[in-house]
């Protein structure tokens, strides 16, 4: 099982940005393309972004204009690079390997995520 470190969130103001950082045990990260996900509070997981071994990313259209994802093979590392920040975007951010047919799924557990709260 992966160990999953999320890291970066925190109490931001609309408007504002932050950047996300995900590491996992192992090689993990640097063997596989890597997702975000959020939790907003009461709702399912969603997918925000894929980013391919090779730094490519493709990102949700809900926030295709405002987050993107980058990584560092070298230094095991993801990141989820957010601007113009909306209260709806609260939520707790979460990173994973998706599952080559289905990205919305998994393939390990999750880990605790790093929770983002956004003020208006």
């Amino acid at each position: 099982q992966a160990q999953w470190a999320e890291s970066g969130g925190g109490l931001v103001q609309a408007g504002g940005s932050l950047r996300l950082s995900c590491t996992a045990s192992g090689s993990i990260v640097s063997d596989n393309a890597i997702a975000w996900y959020r939790q907003l509070p009461g709702k399912e997981r969603e997918f925000i972004v894929r980013i391919a071994h090779d730094g490519s990313a493709l990102v949700a259209d809900s926030v295709r204009r405002r987050f993107t994802g980058s990584r560092d093979n070298a230094k095991k590392v993801v990141f989820l690079q957010m601007s113009v920040l909306k209260p709806e975007d609260t939520a707790v951010y979460s990173c994973n390997v998706p599952q080559s047919t289905h990205w919305l799924r998994p393939l390990y557990s999750w880990g605790q995520g790093t929770r983002v709260t956004v003020s208006s």
